[in-house]
């Protein structure tokens, strides 16, 4: 990449809606970010794993917390809650799911951006 360039998520490249899930997707070159919104009572075993079709998310992620709160455990039984300002990297091999009745948006800089 050789030039500047701006973007908005106001006017992504790409919008997929998996249930209760919405992910913007912006693009730049090789490069992409989403964000991503998880609607209350979502959970990555009830609303992706029948579109994945593997026992657990198998895609890392690199992410940041905008707003809401979410629970990541890992296949190992380790895990932690994410809130506002955390920052994580979660390796493949997790589940999560979104912790009270807000909404949870997280920026993912290496992992939604993929398929799936």
């Amino acid at each position: 990449m050789s030039t500047f360039q701006k973007k908005s998520f106001n006017t992504p490249e790409e919008t997929r809606t998996p249930p209760n899930t919405t992910m913007e997707i912006v693009k730049f070159g090789d490069m992409s970010v989403a964000r991503v919104t998880y609607g209350p009572g979502w959970k990555w075993s009830e609303n992706i794993k029948p579109i994945a079709g593997t026992e657990s998310c198998q895609v890392p992620h690199f992410g940041y917390i905008i707003s809401g709160h979410l629970h990541v455990v890992m296949n190992d039984g380790t895990g932690a809650d994410l809130g506002p300002g955390d920052l994580t990297i979660t390796p493949p091999g997790h589940n999560a799911w979104v912790i009270g009745d807000e909404p949870c948006v997280f920026l993912d800089f290496q992992g939604a951006s993929r398929n799936v």
